[in-house]
């Protein structure tokens, strides 16, 4: 009788890091070719030599676990794949940045792609509005992979039905299953995704030729702007960013198309395959419009209060699109003429975020509309007899039954979040900032949002930025990957140096 000698895990994780990773790679490919169409030869040979060499690095990680790629994955180890491919993705990726010569430090490199993966839109790039276009078009590209997720990417376009696919998939912060496979769900994701590319592309291209731009650049712009608004991610080409346009329609339809943008994939399939109905029965959907429509008034009444904008019409405008996507007004305008009131329902707006499994952030919709439902349900519990009090059903694509771990989730990962909130107001504040500025700044990173206050700059220092960093990490993968991850290393450190 042979005893088979246990495989070492780091053989399997190395393997299918370096399947997400190699996608990475293969995908730096794209703004070389932009670049070449435009003649611009130095960033073009840039991304051939940083796409060759992280392709290099993920097959080499791959070669490393090849014999155990049949190996299934606990979902502890499913985790620490997702979160260490964003982790080493981040790296990897900040290389054009780097060699373009747009950045001050590969800190601020580093910055940047997290900021475009976790979709959070922040950016401390030098003179924006001169970028080649082959690194404004990894930008972009960054912040649309990130909105549907490196993960999902990888199982979508380079593996068949692994056994270990939903683990990975999990493990960054995705639980919807449109199929019954993680693979098969992976690839209706990325459908959607491009055919809304398609026809938001066109869309976005005739509001840029309508607002003057030529037809390559219009394409271009429309093209970028609708990967940005899609992914909820609040990058442009330009650093007057929607403003540089001059245009209600290009506002209009980035507005339309973020918020289509934050509904959960699951909805977006259940429309598709005609059950309209669930726009206005979903959980999701009824919570984001409820919470939209109030803090909308919050707004509208504190800008009114401070006379910011001459008419009603202007301060619904841009109060409303200011809740939607948050990205034409100011910083000064913000701090010095929005007043405390607005600035508080956009602090909240933030930390709300969107709906799950899709390319938003913050605490989610379904969550919220979880926790009012268990209040709703107590209060309930309070009043009525114990005997007339019934299991609660949320309406989620089909009626679900409220367990107490769905409860449990939920409060955990909204205590998450605001805990994570507070502990990066408390390092801004620390860096020297007032306490106003350094909360939204907070929630801003917290939720993946990408509003700044003013403060987040190429000139704040290396601890906020790294501080920063790792909260818009910790925020779009939903802490437990992350956290795996640093106990899985504790773990491994910790026993080799027993």
């Amino acid at each position: 009788m042979t005893i088979e000698k246990p495989i070492n895990r780091l053989y399997p994780i190395s393997y299918f890091t370096g399947l997400i990773v190699m996608s990475l790679g293969a995908l730096q490919f794209l703004p070389a070719v932009v670049s070449i169409i435009y003649s611009e030869w130095r960033i073009a040979a840039i991304f051939i030599l940083t796409a060759s060499v992280t392709s290099l690095v993920g097959v080499g990680m791959m070669f490393l676990g090849f014999r155990y790629r049949g190996a299934k994955l606990t979902f502890g180890e499913g985790t620490v794949v997702a979160s260490g491919a964003w982790l080493l993705g981040t790296l990897l990726c900040a290389l054009p940045y780097y060699l373009s010569g747009n950045y001050l430090s590969y800190l601020d490199c580093c910055f940047d792609v997290m900021s475009g993966l976790t979709t959070t839109g922040l950016c401390l790039i030098q003179d924006m509005d001169h970028l080649s276009n082959g690194i404004n078009m990894w930008r972009h590209i960054l912040t649309f992979v990130g909105g549907q997720g490196m993960v999902v990417l990888a199982l979508t376009f380079l593996t068949k039905d692994q056994s270990s696919a939903y683990k990975m998939y999990v493990g960054e912060a995705k639980d919807e299953k449109l199929f019954p496979n993680a693979v098969s769900t992976s690839k209706r994701i990325w459908l959607i995704s491009l055919v809304y590319l398609a026809v938001g592309t066109v869309v976005m291209t005739i509001a840029a030729l309508l607002a003057g731009l030529a037809p390559d650049r219009a394409f271009l712009h429309g093209m970028w702007i609708y990967m940005s608004a899609w992914s909820t991610g609040g990058f442009a080409p330009m650093s007057q960013n929607i403003l540089y346009y001059h245009s209600a329609l290009f506002e209009l339809c980035t507005m339309v198309f973020f918020i289509i943008g934050s509904f959960n994939f699951a909805l977006h399939n259940a429309i598709l395959e005609g059950k309209r109905g669930e726009l206005r029965r979903n959980i999701e959907t009824v919570t984001f419009t409820v919470t939209l429509t109030l803090l909308t008034l919050i707004t509208t009444l504190g800008l009114m209060k401070n006379h910011v904008y001459p008419n009603a019409m202007a301060i619904f405008r841009k109060g409303f699109y200011q809740l939607i996507s948050g990205h034409t007004v100011y910083a000064r305008q913000f701090y010095h003429e929005w007043g405390d009131i607005a600035l508080f329902a956009m602090v909240i707006a933030m930390l709300l975020g969107g709906s799950a499994c899709s390319t938003a952030g913050g605490f989610k919709a379904m969550r919220t509309g979880i926790i009012f439902t268990t209040f709703k349900m107590e209060v309930k519990r309070m009043l009525l007899p114990e005997s007339r009090v019934s299991e609660q059903k949320i309406h989620h694509i089909r009626d679900v039954t409220l367990t107490d771990s769905m409860i449990k989730s939920s409060f955990l990962i909204v205590m998450a979040y605001i805990f994570t909130f507070a502990f990066g107001t408390l390092v801004g504040m620390f860096a020297g900032f007032p306490f106003g500025m350094a909360a939204f700044e907070s929630a801003s990173v917290t939720g993946n949002v990408g509003l700044s206050i003013g403060v987040t700059s190429a000139s704040m220092p290396a601890c906020l930025k790294f501080t920063y960093l790792v909260i818009m990490w910790l925020g779009r993968l939903e802490f437990m990957s992350v956290l795996t991850l640093g106990a899985y290393i504790a773990r491994k450190v910790g026993r080799k140096c027993d």
